[in-house]
């Protein structure tokens, strides 16, 4: 049976998982009873959050031909993950949104899979909106594809056009739109098919982990060349070109759904194999002397966190209370499959690194699923020295708002010190590119939400490391702090909320040095939301007003995150999100203040 591998790229909302649904669907994989949307997105998160967070393959049987196809994160955080995973892969199906062109992370992916001379069809989705600028997103690939330097082959492309929501896809935008035929034969059309090469030895490359809880760690990669059976002698070289040697004790492959265990993997397949300990990503499995392949590069985190135990005077109340002990190893299970992921255990208070606000929220948000609770501190930029000179890490910040909203966005950043890079305006939308530091976006996200009243698209991406900048405020307000453990009255949200932000909700337990809304002012005030209205025996008019509360403004995990400054913590439990001071007694704010003077 011939093998095609393909891989399905885009910027994140662009439609590549409902694409894989819908494949999924027609080839007859998916029984009636078995449907349901974005079924590759099996991880609660992803549903939750639309976004595919973990690489993933599957498989299907179209015209006797096995077509493997892998389904790519496409935000920014995982993009490590994608030009990992473009290894095994022949061909990609570049999925562009037919109204929103080419964004930042459409032209990262494609940068990706052009430098490993692999040749895109292009996949302009969403064609059935009616704002869809079909023949405007086609010119903006041409000349993406001219800036990235493709080769003559690559630039000449084919184009299909498709609704994976409406089940349809289309060679041309006059033919009938019924089903995804026209890209099934596409795919066998332009992808070419694996060679075999049955006389060299066995060599795989290990681009991707998984974990079961029966088989443990998982590896996950492309077979190169022959075949392996399972109890195979192999070798295995690592980065340093050290070689060990083990015995492959279970062989996989992934056949629509499911993972089923195999008597030989055949040449060029995407397999997976299990209990071979300490195998790492980019290492080389093999049999003989055959050259390695070339090793995989593992993009370094740029965020740091730290993560302890919970200590507040709520700890343990709402669910299971995680020792220190308890978060030791639960980050060094974490360790097992998140590859982007760094920690230092040597200290008690641990330092996590990844690769962004949403890679490390996605972690704690798992750990609290998990009915385990936490606390962590304010995200930090991760700085590097090169030839004595302090570097940070820049971002590529693309804004789309509503025209007259976009001069208020640049008065936003005027502050942050970005570099305007471009602004077009079409169908009365504005989009923006900044060059911008990262550590000036951390905690943009909710300004941005609340100036823009929900209406818009922001999107960042890592672009390069540059010197310095100076130093600025990461917000222009403090903290509004609890000064009594109790419940929180109506009466003194009711008289605060008209001149600041309230946090929390009436009759919510809130205890001493809780952050519980926000001061105007840059120096934080301390108020007692406690104390009741006094009771009396006269009612009239005056005395009995009304109390209406605004909306509450209630943060989100990354909401509190941005928020936060070094003096804060986020206390994190299955039921709550809380802010809090990091010193909650007054011997340990004047222990630290004097540690910090000296």
């Amino acid at each position: 049976m011939a093998i095609r591998n393909i891989a399905i790229i885009a910027h994140v909302d662009h439609g590549k998982t409902t694409l894989v649904d819908q494949l999924l669907q027609q080839s007859g994989t998916l029984k009636a009873l078995e449907w349901q949307d974005l079924i590759m997105d099996n991880n609660d998160q992803e549903r939750e959050r639309w976004i595919t967070i973990y690489a993933k393959n599957t498989a299907i049987i179209y015209k006797w031909e096995r077509i493997n196809i892998v389904d790519t994160p496409g935000h920014a955080d995982f993009g490590s993950e994608v030009e990992r995973v473009l290894r095994m892969v022949d061909s990609v199906l570049l999925v562009v949104d037919a109204y929103e062109w080419p964004m930042p992370q459409t032209k990262f992916v494609l940068k990706k899979s052009l430098e490993l001379w692999l040749k895109p069809i292009v996949v302009i989705n969403k064609i059935d909106k009616p704002t869809a600028r079909v023949n405007e997103v086609i010119d903006m690939l041409f000349d993406l594809f001219i800036l990235l330097w493709a080769t003559d082959e690559q630039a000449d492309f084919p184009i299909m056009y498709a609704s994976a929501k409406q089940w349809y896809a289309v060679a041309d935008l006059n033919d009938e739109k019924k089903d995804m035929t026209p890209l099934f034969d596409a795919i066998l059309k332009y992808v070419p098919e694996a060679p075999n090469f049955p006389e060299k030895d066995f060599r795989m490359q290990i681009v991707n982990l998984g974990y079961d809880n029966f088989l443990g760690r998982l590896w996950i990669g492309r077979v190169y060349e022959w075949t392996l059976k399972p109890w195979t002698q192999v070798k295995i070289i690592d980065h340093e070109w050290k070689t060990r040697t083990w015995k492959v004790n279970k062989v996989f492959s992934t056949l629509w759904l499911q993972r089923i265990e195999q008597e030989e993997a055949q040449c060029w397949d995407i397999i997976t194999i299990a209990w071979i300990p300490d195998i790492f990503v980019g290492e080389t499995v093999w049999t003989w002397d055959v050259e390695p392949l070339p090793s995989i590069a593992i993009d370094k985190p740029t965020l740091q966190m730290e993560f302890l135990v919970n200590d507040s005077p709520f700890a343990g109340k709402e669910w299971k209370y995680m020792t220190t002990r308890n978060l030791s190893e639960r980050l060094e299970k974490e360790l097992e499959t998140n590859v982007w992921l760094e920690v230092d255990f040597s200290d008690w208070k641990f330092l996590v690194s990844g690769r962004w606000e949403l890679h490390l929220s996605v972690l704690i948000e798992s750990i609290r699923r998990e009915w385990r609770e936490l606390q962590v501190g304010a995200p930090q930029v991760i700085f590097r020295e090169i030839d004595g000179e302090k570097q940070e890490p820049i971002e590529n910040l693309v804004v789309s708002v509503n025209d007259e909203l976009a001069w208020t966005i640049i008065e936003m950043l005027s502050h942050r010190k970005w570099i305007m890079k471009n602004m077009n305006s079409a169908n009365w939308l504005t989009t923006i590119e900044f060059e911008i530091p990262t550590r000036w976006l951390l905690g943009f996200r909710g300004e941005f939400i609340l100036e823009t009243k929900g209406e818009w698209i922001m999107y960042s991406s890592f672009s390069h490391y540059e010197e310095w900048k100076w130093e600025i405020k990461k917000r222009d307000v403090g903290s509004m702090i609890s000064s009594a453990t109790w419940t929180a009255m109506n009466y003194w949200i009711f008289k605060l909320q008209e001149r600041w932000p309230i946090f929390i909700d009436p009759a919510q337990p809130i205890y001493e040095w809780m952050i519980v809304g926000e001061h105007l002012k840059w120096w934080d005030m301390t108020v007692n939301l406690t104390i009741n209205k006094q009771q009396n025996n006269f009612r009239n008019s005056w005395n009995d007003e009304a109390m209406l509360l605004n909306p509450i403004r209630h943060l989100t995990l990354e909401d509190a995150l941005g928020y936060i400054w070094l003096d804060e913590l986020v206390e994190i439990t299955p039921k709550s999100i809380r802010i809090r001071k990091k010193y909650l007694t007054e011997w340990a704010r004047n222990k630290a203040k004097k540690e910090w003077l000296i």
